[in-house]
């Protein structure tokens, strides 16, 4: 910024140069005479941008300034002009200006210093705009931070509760299978203490997380339920925002299968280099096409999730016969066309 208006006053004290007599010599004083217009120029710009604009326009006194930048400019033009003349008295060759010449020149003087003046207060205003606009993004960065980070910390008590309720009603049923269920819980919470910290996580992290979950949730369930967990095209290992998928697959399994008679849920995801897709499909059993209960608190934190880690960047249909879930991008810092993620029911 210092050198930007190094170099814009540097023209404005070149240009006398241009108007001095050729082929007559150089006269340091003379070149120091007209120098003076410029200066006051100067003068007129930085009142405004450090002193009249900052204290004054932008606090709501602007009486005050227009007062102060009129009698300058007035003023000053007035000066310029007199001490113009001064310079071109002792040069015989000129005549004396007449009184419209010189109105001329006085009105021209103080147009260029009002411009002066508008010039300073708007750049003062534009900076000071760039910087509030700066603030405010920053605050809403920080407030769809700190709401990501609310919503992540909201899933781990709903989650854990589901998968203790789980563990609790095994323990009646099979000692052994309890004890695996209770190391895959381990395994769940390291990832949900530690990982769900991160902006983003690896996609093999998360989907060892997913498979953790859909493990434990085999250890409860008959043989009748067909439960699948494919995985395709993730060698290049993208990142995601953490727990972004286990409510939607938790969706599927407690809303979506019937716990003895014949259900399924087959989950397939798929990383195409641009997208990460999630398919879900369940058998929907034992609701009715009437029943909405399966879209609660759940899915609601998902789509607010989706909103504030990837706007714009996601797609997720809902329906009847078809409920699609997020696809997301593989990083925040590039933007990708809107995935598709299908949860059919």
């Amino acid at each position: 910024m210092i050198l930007l208006h190094l170099a814009a006053w540097s023209i404005f004290f070149l240009a006398p140069l241009t108007f001095l007599g050729h082929g007559q010599g150089f006269s340091l004083l003379q070149y120091m005479a007209f120098c003076v217009y410029p200066l006051l120029l100067m003068v007129v710009f930085y009142v405004n941008y450090l002193w009249l604009t900052p204290h004054y326009f932008v606090h709501g006194e602007k009486r005050y300034y227009w007062v102060v930048n009129i009698v300058m400019c007035v003023a000053f033009g007035f000066a310029a002009h007199l001490w113009l003349n001064l310079i071109h008295h002792h040069d015989a060759s000129r005549p004396d200006p007449t009184f419209w010449k010189s109105a001329f020149f006085i009105l021209r003087n103080i147009f260029n210093l009002i411009l002066s003046a508008g010039i300073a207060t708007t750049i003062q205003l534009a900076m000071r705009w760039h910087k509030a606009e700066e603030a405010r993004l920053k605050a809403e960065a920080a407030h769809a931070d700190a709401e990501l980070r609310n919503l992540r910390n909201q899933i781990n008590p709903h989650f854990l509760l589901n998968t203790l309720n789980n563990i609790y009603a095994l323990t009646a049923i099979d000692s052994q299978k309890a004890q695996e269920a209770i190391q895959q819980l381990s395994k769940l919470l390291r990832h949900m203490l530690y990982d769900n910290q991160q902006g983003e996580v690896p996609l093999s992290d998360e989907l060892a997380f997913l498979e953790n979950y859909i493990s434990l949730m085999k250890i409860r369930l008959s043989e009748a339920v067909d439960i699948s967990f494919d995985v395709t095209g993730v060698k290049t290992n993208p990142t995601v925002a953490p727990l972004i998928f286990i409510s939607l697959v938790e969706n599927a399994f407690k809303h979506g299968i019937s716990p003895t008679e014949p259900s399924f849920v087959h989950i397939n995801f798929v990383a195409d280099g641009s997208r990460v897709v999630c398919s879900i499909e369940n058998s929907n059993y034992p609701k009715t096409p009437d029943d909405r209960s399966g879209h609660g608190i759940g899915l609601q934190q998902v789509q607010r999730r989706l909103d504030l880690a990837y706007p714009g960047r996601y797609a997720w249909q809902k329906g009847a016969a078809r409920t699609a879930t997020p696809i997301v991008p593989h990083s925040k810092s590039k933007r990708y066309d809107p995935h598709l993620c299908h949860h059919r029911r």
